[in-house]
């Protein structure tokens, strides 16, 4: 069925969605102001891709430089080509990425400041790759375990001194790797769990704990040990994000397709929330679709989460966080359908980067879908 091959699929092997885990990408230059009161939406005109084209994941250094990227020219279940997206403050502009011979496959995990920026994804045969923006373009790096057999890599995310985080798993069952972009990478200890497959993504903390995730794993680094919470409940949950504000105050958000039904039948929404003994389930204003990727406030709060609302497709579904509920708040009608994958505040400005895709299926004439 069309729409779950393209709303997912990126989520690992057997997956049936292609929604790209939220892993942090926001960055640290200055504090993000939280926006009182509902935010106005507009869509942005993005450059001409090779249909089909979905944008995965985005990130902002500031007003003036964003990056997104994802994968363009796929058909159905044939892969396409990474896609990369610069933001120059005025126009987003798509980058020729000839020059690294990637071939097949997607990018699917963006983080940056004014200091540093990187970009994950997975090249032919399931192949990691590692980008470093050079000020220009993006450029091919090279990492520990890259060149080993069954080593992956799913999120990146940079700490307050432009340190890179990746979540991913190498041969010996590590699922987070860290360094400073030079040659002195290293892979954490295990988690005890020790997965089969690699994690969805990662998010780094207030308190500098990084977070890793998926169905299966939620589990937190505390530089030193490994504290792992009970997976979340589900039939078949796919975890898109996470936000930790502190041990005992987490969100997590996805979605859950439960037992059988019919072809096309849609998932339901998943939002949880982790007060230090225990996932409580939490009512979202729509119940019927996905969340896909949830920002923080500036302070480490809760602020936004992008989501599809299957019931009403021409238009995102965002939920904002009004203190002690999340509440509703609409993106602009559009002719085509709004699937948006991730989600990004503008670091100094304020405001807000969320970027997707403007078709439910895997197809030419599907166009990425960019709104601020």
């Amino acid at each position: 069925m069309r729409r779950r091959r393209f709303i997912g699929g990126l989520l690992g092997a057997g997956a049936a969605l292609s929604i790209a885990p939220e892993t942090g990408g926001a960055t640290r230059d200055a504090p993000v102001p939280r926006v009182v009161g509902p935010h106005e939406w507009e869509a942005v005109p993005p450059p001409v891709c090779t249909p089909a084209a979905q944008l995965l994941s985005v990130a902002a250094a500031g007003p003036d430089l964003a990056w997104a990227v994802g994968e363009e020219g796929r058909s159905g279940g044939t892969r396409g080509t990474p896609l990369a997206l610069v933001w120059d403050g005025e126009a987003w502009t798509k980058l020729d990425l000839a020059h690294l011979g990637l071939g097949a496959g997607y990018l699917t995990s963006v983080a940056g400041s004014h200091g540093a920026a990187w970009a994950v994804g997975t090249g032919p045969s399931g192949v990691a790759q590692l980008l470093r923006w050079d000020g220009a373009t993006w450029q091919e790096a090279d990492f520990a375990g890259r060149s080993a057999r069954g080593t992956a890599l799913t999120g990146v995310t940079l700490d307050a001194e432009d340190r890179v985080w990746l979540s991913g798993r190498n041969s010996d069952g590590c699922v987070l790797l860290h360094g400073t972009g030079d040659d002195d990478w290293t892979w954490v200890t295990p988690p005890p769990a020790r997965p089969t497959s690699a994690p969805a993504g990662l998010r780094l903390a207030p308190d500098g704990d990084v977070w890793v995730y998926d169905a299966a794993l939620v589990a937190r680094w505390d530089g030193e040990t490994w504290t792992e919470l009970p997976a979340p409940a589900g039939l078949r949950p796919y975890v898109t994000g996470l936000l930790p504000v502190a041990a005992d105050d987490v969100w997590l958000i996805g979605y859950d397709y439960g037992v059988g039904g019919p072809p096309g039948k849609p998932p339901s929404v998943t939002l949880r929330h982790w007060d230090g003994d225990a996932w409580t389930y939490v009512t979202a204003p729509f119940t019927v679709g996905m969340l896909t990727a949830i920002t923080d406030d500036g302070q480490g709060g809760p602020d936004r989460i992008a989501g599809w609302d299957f019931w009403d497709q021409t238009r995102a579904h965002h939920l904002r966080w009004e203190g002690k509920a999340w509440v509703s708040e609409r993106g602009p009608l559009s002719p085509t359908p709004v699937l948006l994958n991730g989600l990004a505040a503008v670091p100094g400005a304020g405001g807000y980067w969320a970027v997707g895709t403007d078709s439910s299926s895997p197809y030419p004439p599907a166009q990425v879908r960019i709104e601020r």
